[in-house]
């Protein structure tokens, strides 16, 4: 047997790169002939290959092919229909055209295009589709993907190695000031709910007082640069000034600097099919406030205080909540990492990943 890697971009620092390296670790491990094929690969050391020459290389009937499906991408699918072997779909989700409308013209047209492959590839006849969640899953289905041929297996991840890194110091020392720092990780994108966000900070400074700070980590787009306006019109609006701090590019030492020197994180993200930085949070001990939506609830499920609702005051009484009762603050840590260790630990998940492939390997 061999086992293709299939992914149209192979991105360091990315959720869904990070799955597919580990993927095909994993398989090497057990000493299967693995090899990743994508289309660009950038900041990352793995040897990548063309994927012209993937059907050449494990396109037999005793081949194994994983193709991770996150965007719109014809020659994955017909990749998908030329290889003889067993093929996995793995759905990290595509979002939706309606976020990125009133912004940026490409950013649409490419979740439209993603989206509306999605019943192909759901009906394209895989041995196994394989949802970073339930909700991924219960999207192909609706799409067409036969249920019996569905599983779900959380992404994997970097988070042990994040536990283990060395935080920045200077960072943790800026950041240590006696300030309640409230923080959100994420992509600066208009599905991540950025001005709900600074909504529900304005609330809770406004409700529970100073020394308050929003921190927020993740890399802004320029061709969603009105979007960026739009989180800072908003800052500008409540008057927030310098009590919302922006880190952009961070390194690893940095953003566990970060995760560290927070009190809370918050997620009001309106679409998610995961949200790796959630489960960074449940296992560095930080409590999460979060908005269910899309996969959140599925995610957090005990391990954080989630709302349906979108009252910015709600979340704000949440974050007061955490600061004032130490009860409540530590106990919710104590879920969280309980439900870390026992659903997102690698090696459970390492567990589950090869038990699903159990009879092919």
């Amino acid at each position: 047997m061999k086992a293709a890697i299939l992914l149209p971009v192979l991105a360091g620092k990315d959720a869904v790169g990070n799955d597919a390296l580990m993927m095909a670790r994993l398989l090497r491990e057990r000493g299967i002939d693995t090899r990743v094929f994508c289309g660009t690969a950038v900041g990352v050391d793995e040897p990548h290959y063309p994927i012209a020459g993937l059907a050449a290389f494990a396109g037999g009937p005793d081949d194994l092919v994983i193709y991770h499906f996150s965007v719109g991408w014809q020659p994955a699918l017909d990749l998908l229909r030329r290889v003889r072997g067993y093929r996995v779909v793995r759905y990290h989700n595509i979002t939706p055209a309606r976020f990125f409308a009133p912004y940026s013209p490409e950013h649409e047209a490419a979740c439209a295009a993603g989206r509306a492959q999605i019943a192909a590839v759901a009906q394209c006849g895989a041995e196994l589709y394989l949802g970073a969640s339930q909700y991924n899953l219960d999207e192909l289905v609706a799409h067409g993907a036969p249920a019996e041929r569905g599983a779900v297996l959380a992404p994997f991840h970097r988070v042990e190695h994040l536990l283990d890194a060395e935080a920045d110091l200077g960072l943790l020392d800026q950041l240590g000031d006696g300030s309640h720092n409230v923080l959100m990780v994420g992509r600066v994108a208009p599905n991540k709910g950025h001005v709900a966000l600074v909504d529900a900070f304005a609330a809770f400074v406004d409700g529970w007082g100073d020394p308050a700070r929003l921190l927020i980590v993740g890399k802004s787009d320029p061709s969603l640069r009105g979007y960026t306006d739009r989180i800072h019109a908003r800052v500008a609006e409540h008057r927030l000034g310098d009590r919302v701090q922006w880190l952009e590019s961070v390194s690893e030492a940095q953003l566990k600097a970060a995760y560290l020197a927070s009190h809370a994180f918050i997620t009001l993200s309106e679409h998610e099919g995961f949200c790796v930085p959630l489960i960074e949070a449940m296992a560095l001990g930080i409590p999460v406030v979060a908005h269910g939506s899309s996969a959140i609830p599925e995610t957090a499920g005990d391990g954080a205080i989630v709302w349906d609702e979108t009252d910015p005051w709600l979340y704000a009484a949440s974050l007061a909540r955490l600061r004032e009762d130490a009860h409540c603050r530590n106990g919710l840590r104590d879920l969280a990492r309980r439900r870390f260790d026992a659903v997102f630990a690698t090696a459970v998940m390492r567990e589950r990943f090869f038990a699903l492939l159990g009879g092919v390997l």
